[in-house]
């Protein structure tokens, strides 16, 4: 039997995070399709991005690469607070949120004038129109291609937990889904998104985007829009799977479990630890009942497997990673975060909470933007 990896021969990894803003109307809060002047405006750093995204009431922002959490903050607080400041002058403001929770789709402005977007409009019609929808991608650094590969094997079984505790979009063009990550839910309808089944090696993934392209299913591996993938722009692996948080801490937290994830199976790897083999179907069903429930009610605990509350699950997921985020020097911050979220509830929770008290919409939409930006 292999011996149990060690945290502290693991060198801690870069980490970084894009976050997905919607552009709203300051005065009512609907979506506003300014983005466009909300970027030429924004003060760019030189370590870090602001771009547009698919729909025109949408802003990437793309953290500096960073080797702490506390700098990871740091950079995203900075990334909001421009973005703030130039919707501001433009009578708007960003909001961190899944979906929108009163705006259709239709007031998002159509895609955005990019011939990467216009060709996603053309191949896929309508789900594009109605893709109005923020992530969270957090990118680990994982310079060597092929641990990548054995890297992201292992890190999948652990993914719809992370979406649990991200979970920020129940409501949809008005009305409460039911679902804490109803973004999940529309993005899920792409045919190339949810959790990729392992790869033997580099070289078996390799042909796959190889063979995807001859047959014309995507243009590029970047159209490959897994839940966890390679990326197809940095030598890191990328989580896909998480709403864009409502707050900085809450980014800054699926980020760090995110790196402690990679750290631990990489030591795995390392050991010699063989993957772990779980069905695709119960990776499905986890995926779904992290997106319908959050952190209410039951998870799955897919190595079990077995149906638990959710945050026994997410419990376990802490203490296991414990220290792999000690020994990166992520403990305190990790735990802070996941004790917040859990005190005071999802995303999705609060938004509801904040709905509850008078029946409005507009004080979802002002709820988040209070909480959007440090």
């Amino acid at each position: 039997m292999a011996a149990h990896p060690s945290p502290a021969s693991c060198t801690a990894p870069t980490v970084g995070v894009e976050e997905e803003l919607f552009v709203v109307d300051d005065a009512t809060g609907e979506l506003s399709a300014v983005a466009d002047e909300v970027i030429a405006v924004a003060v760019h750093g030189h370590d870090d991005q602001i771009e547009p995204e698919l729909s025109q009431a949408q802003v990437e922002t793309g953290s500096a690469v960073c080797a702490t959490l506390v700098d990871l903050s740091a950079s995203l607080t900075s990334l909001r607070r421009r973005l703030d400041r130039a919707a501001r002058s433009r009578s708007a403001r960003v909001l961190a949120t899944g979906t929108h929770p009163s705006s259709s789709w239709e007031r998002a402005g159509g895609v955005t004038e990019k011939a990467a977007y216009l060709k996603l409009a053309d191949d896929y019609g309508h789900l594009t129109d109605e893709q109005v929808v923020s992530g969270c991608h957090v990118h680990v650094g994982v310079p060597d291609p092929g641990l990548a590969i054995q890297v992201m094997n292992r890190v999948r079984l652990d993914v719809p937990v992370l979406l649990a505790l991200s979970a920020n979009s129940p409501f949809w063009g008005g009305i409460d889904t039911r679902y804490a990550s109803y973004r999940t839910e529309v993005f899920h309808r792409w045919p190339t998104t949810g959790l990729p089944e392992p790869f033997a090696s580099r070289s078996d993934y390799d042909e796959l985007v190889a063979t995807m392209r001859s047959i014309d299913a995507i243009d590029a591996p970047a159209r490959l829009y897994w839940d966890l993938r390679p990326s197809a722009r940095y030598p890191t692996l990328e989580l896909r799977v998480a709403d864009v948080p409502m707050t900085v801490e809450e980014s800054v937290t699926v980020a760090g479990l995110f790196r402690a994830l990679v750290v631990e199976a990489t030591a795995q790897v390392e050991a010699g630890q063989p993957t772990p083999s779980v069905r695709p179907e119960i990776l499905r069903a986890a995926l779904w009942r992290s997106a319908r429930y959050g952190l209410e009610g039951d998870l799955l605990d897919v190595r079990a497997p077995a149906s638990r509350p959710a945050r026994d699950v997410l419990d376990a997921l802490v203490d296991r990673l414990s220290p792999h985020l000690d020994a990166l020097g992520d403990v305190d911050d990790v735990c802070a975060g996941v004790a917040r979220v859990v005190a005071e509830g999802t995303g999705a929770e609060r938004q509801r909470r904040a709905f509850a008290r008078r029946g409005r919409l507009t004080d979802v939409t002002d709820a988040i933007a209070a909480a959007t930006v440090p």
